[in-house]
């Protein structure tokens, strides 16, 4: 694994293929991609999991609400938040190079009163006392070139981003990797958020495995988020009704 150091400036550079373009960071592990012809979807089966925390609130209340990506990537969260959503976005990135690929070549929106990036080391930025209780939606996904383990992975970590959400708030997080252990991973969120407040996805084909954990834990009816699912998919076109196949609460 990087450090944090070496990550700040890692190499960034991009391919395209089949009408997707794909962020690289030196290496050949794709980092985020972009369908050119729609740049403000989302490509990719697991960021679009990443997005399940829309199951736990009411749709008319997304526009407005604050989501916080840690680790740009390609922006694709950022973008289809901003964008589709409606919603403030800040974006926590250690490389200053991916956020200006970001905005050249993915169509990055530009910094403005609904839309910030910073640059700085994730884990720093968000035990800023600013940043406490103003996340309704935190997506991480950060991970070294080699797309080999997370960068940020222990529970004190995921205890900080607890503390940036509102009562009704959730994190997302991408735990894929060759060298990381799932189960690791998932103790050290239960450890910081309770296990009654964490649900996880099966891993996609890629073996990308999202986690959510809730500021306070619910327990929808099945009808319920089935429901949700449906006026998602109307919403927004994610595949929400899929979701709750392959989705479900690590307690019961």
């Amino acid at each position: 694994m990087k450090s944090n150091q070496a990550a700040a400036s890692s190499e960034v550079n991009l391919s395209e293929f089949d009408g997707v373009r794909y962020l690289h960071l030196g290496t050949e592990w794709v980092q985020g991609s972009m369908r050119v012809a729609a740049p403000y979807d989302i490509d990719l089966e697991y960021v679009q999991r990443m997005m399940a925390w829309l199951l736990f609130v009411p749709p008319e209340s997304v526009k407005g609400r604050h989501a916080m990506q840690l680790g740009l990537g390609a922006g694709a969260i950022t973008k289809f938040c901003y964008k589709k959503l409606g919603m403030t976005c800040t974006a926590v990135e250690i490389n200053p190079r991916v956020a200006d690929v970001c905005r050249a070549w993915l169509r990055l929106p530009p910094e403005g009163e609904r839309m910030r990036v910073v640059i700085a080391d994730a884990g720093h930025e968000i035990q800023k006392d600013e940043w406490f209780s103003t996340v309704d939606a935190l997506a991480v996904d950060l991970y070294d070139d080699d797309a080999a383990a997370p960068i940020l992975d222990s529970a004190e970590f995921y205890a900080d981003c607890r503390r940036l959400l509102t009562e009704d708030g959730c994190m997302t997080v991408n735990l894929f990797g060759r060298s990381a252990s799932f189960e690791r991973s998932l103790a050290q969120i239960v450890e910081a958020f309770g296990a009654r407040a964490v649900w996880a996805f099966k891993p996609t084909r890629e073996g990308n495995a999202v986690v959510l954990a809730q500021r306070t834990p619910t327990r929808p009816k099945r009808d319920a988020l089935a429901a949700k699912a449906e006026a998602i998919e109307a919403r927004w076109q994610l595949p929400a009704r899929k979701w709750l196949k392959v989705f479900k609460a690590l307690e019961r």
